[in-house]
């Protein structure tokens, strides 16, 4: 067999191979034998360029590093689904449905949580993929859904065809991926849309192919054109030519059994491989679509039922305090552990004292608890009918659970503080928020190095940090810690001396200063000695610095003990100065942006510096004041208001335009 038939051999078996594991989930072929077959490929086609073909499975695996994506326009707009939120609203919409067109046969499917997706095909050959983006024009993001292995880069249909869908982060994937994230010291993903939202839309198609997305396809816009009476035929049809469709589908005539099928899914959702968050009912018969036609924003022939937040009982068995770095006491519920929303749950915070209280929650209570936004557990409150009287109401502490300190509660605060800068959790806190990432970066010294480390006397305050050096033998001697980590450590650290004055500002964990106050205090003083010398009345006069962050400046800088850590500090080094960043004059100079929405190619952090340095002042609220509005995937009630009070709005590719120009 020549080369050239063996190129086109390989492409067919390793194609073969590729939708019988990711489509059918039925491997046929061990990963060792594919890999060999794979090689082969990739050295034929290095041999002879003249045989190339952007859809060889080669060609998977990314490796492009685009410059932005382009707008398309829909032939056929992509509307969004009409919700139903009950079964009475789904008996009302069936029964609308009805009175329009007679008894009817309806396709119930899973509602997929990700991305929605159109790709079409050409003379049998993939050739686009576009966004939903809003329902009128999407965005061309073909190379990073050509990584997506189930889809098919070759079908045996010749017409010009567009299948419908959603490109989705199967939960086991974003586990890993959160791994990955939480161990690089990234932020974590919300939740498998917005990671798979994200990843569609990064420039770098390496990114799209590691994180194993995957698709099933849901619609044929042009089924009747085609042919086909039934929407039901023409999912049928495309899993004949290799889409990945969803088995599960079911048909229905009765909105009873519909009920009672999404009952038994309800029961079913966490098992999913894929995150739903409902279901979808469609009119089966393709001449009904037309018939029932569409409303401004939805069709009519089509409805979402949105499940229900998903609540809960389990016991509440203790609450338990941990002090952060500035000395603030949270209560945390401790859970016996509940299966929810896909996690096992075994603790909520509580908050505060004023939450225990307002939600009348005691040890020994059955609680109600859920995932706020399908996330973040939280505690609803009590089954007061469960009660057997050996509950009673919590006495929140007077002392500090690790030291023993009295607490205090600020008049203007619902939380409680241990005053006690030497408390040994305040010290471990506040040490590793020091060598954290948005302070003052030092790598190697997270919260579990900083604990090691005071349990070994090495280091009792800030400083401390900076005379690690003088135990070099003892750190290498410990385990998993060899020359190696303590060279980087040491280099992190001395790299951290020339850090600009508000990453030190923000490492000193002065309390009710964040990251931005940090930045416009070292913006406006310069110095950390203008900065101590401040009095209350020169700070409140700042931007956006109010009463309650002058005072609490102030009180730190009256603290003799903290005039001490920054004298300790400066004497190692430390630099005390703001370092100026040239300040570039574009469209964003001198005006006021908010940003909002998950941004796929930026962190949020990187957004906001990117803007500071083009002049621009960002906030964190809409107001007739803002001169742009930035926004990115699930942009919310900003967005809305921008839009409502006529502000300027710009989505992340047009951000991304504009910082190009302005950086050029």
């Amino acid at each position: 067999m020549d080369e050239h038939a063996r190129i086109l051999e390989l492409r067919k078996i390793l194609n073969q191979c590729g939708y019988e594991y990711y489509v059918k989930d039925q491997p046929t072929m061990d990963d060792a034998e594919y890999d060999r077959l794979m090689r082969e490929l990739i050295d034929l086609e290095n041999r002879h360029p003249e045989e190339s073909d952007a859809l060889s499975p080669t060609q998977r695996v990314g490796g492009q590093v685009l410059e932005g994506f382009v707008k398309v326009t829909h032939d056929r707009p992509m509307l969004s689904m009409g919700d139903v939120f009950s079964y009475d609203e789904l008996r009302q919409w069936c029964a609308g449905v009805e009175k329009e067109t007679g008894r009817t046969a309806y396709s119930v499917e899973h509602k997929i949580d990700g991305l929605a997706m159109s790709i079409r095909y050409h003379g049998g050959r993939f050739f686009q993929a576009v966004t939903r983006g809003d329902g009128t024009v999407g965005e061309d993001v073909t190379e990073n859904v050509k990584t997506i292995r189930s889809i098919p880069m070759e079908i045996d249909y010749d017409g010009d065809l567009e299948v419908r869908g959603e490109v989705y982060m199967p939960k086991d994937s974003f586990e890993k991926l959160n791994a990955r994230q939480q161990a690089e010291g990234r932020p974590q993903f919300a939740n498998p849309r917005n990671a798979a939202a994200g990843t569609i839309r990064q420039l770098d198609t390496r990114v799209a192919s590691q994180r194993s997305l995957n698709a099933i396809w849901y619609y044929v816009p042009d089924a009747a054109k085609i042919g086909f009476h039934s929407h039901s035929e023409s999912l049928a049809w495309i899993t004949q030519l290799g889409f990945r469709t969803n088995p599960t589908n079911q048909i229905f005539t009765d909105v009873e059994d519909i009920v009672k099928y999404i009952e038994h899914v309800a029961e079913e959702r966490d098992t999913l491989a894929f995150p739903i968050d409902g279901m979808v009912m469609k009119v089966d018969a393709l001449n009904l679509e037309e018939e029932l036609g569409y409303t401004v924003k939805t069709p009519k022939w089509e409805i979402a039922y949105k499940f229900p937040a998903e609540e809960s009982v389990t016991k509440l068995e203790d609450i338990v305090l941990t002090v952060g770095r500035t000395g603030k006491i949270t209560p945390n519920a401790k859970l016996a552990p509940v299966h929810l929303a896909g996690t096992t749950v075994s603790a909520a915070t509580l908050h505060n004292e004023d939450m225990i209280r307002e939600k009348d929650v005691r040890v020994g209570d059955d609680v109600i608890v859920h995932k706020a936004g399908d996330i973040i557990p939280e505690v609803i409150g009590p089954v007061k009918d469960h009660r057997d009287g050996s509950q009673i109401p919590y006495v929140f502490p007077d002392q500090c659970p690790v030291c023993g300190s009295p607490l205090h509660r600020f008049e203007d605060e619902a939380a409680h503080y241990c005053m006690n800068a030497d408390c040994p959790a305040r010290v471990v806190t506040s040490i590793a928020h020091f060598a954290s990432r948005d302070a003052m970066n030092i790598e190697g010294l997270g919260e579990k190095k900083v604990e090691s480390f005071h349990e070994q006397g090495w280091l009792n305050t800030v400083e401390d940090i900076y005379q690690l050096s003088l135990h070099r033998e003892e750190i290498m001697a410990l385990d998993k810690f060899g020359k190696k980590s303590y060279e980087n450590l040491m280099d992190s650290i001395e790299k951290s001396k020339v850090n600009s004055l508000e990453k030190l500002i923000f490492g000193l964990g002065i309390r009710q200063v964040g990251q931005k106050a940090a930045e416009m205090l070292a913006q406006h003083f310069e110095t950390m000695n203008n900065l101590m010398n401040a009095t209350y009345e020169d700070l409140c006069q700042i931007p956006d610095v109010g009463d309650i962050i002058a005072e609490a400046v102030v009180t730190f800088f009256h603290d003799e003990k903290n005039i001490e850590l920054i004298r300790a500090l400066e004497e190692d080094g430390v630099n005390m100065s703001l370092q100026k960043k040239e300040t570039r004059i574009s469209m964003f100079t001198g005006r006021t942006c908010v940003l909002t929405g998950t941004l796929s190619h930026y962190s949020r952090r990187d957004a906001e510096a990117l803007l500071t340095e083009l002049g621009a002042k960002v906030s964190g609220s809409v107001s007739k004041k803002t001169d742009f509005v930035i926004y990115g995937e699930e942009a919310g009630s900003k967005l809305d208001k921008a839009r409502d009070l006529g502000v300027n709005t710009m989505t992340e590719e047009e951000f991304m335009k504009a910082v190009k120009e302005a950086q050029s």
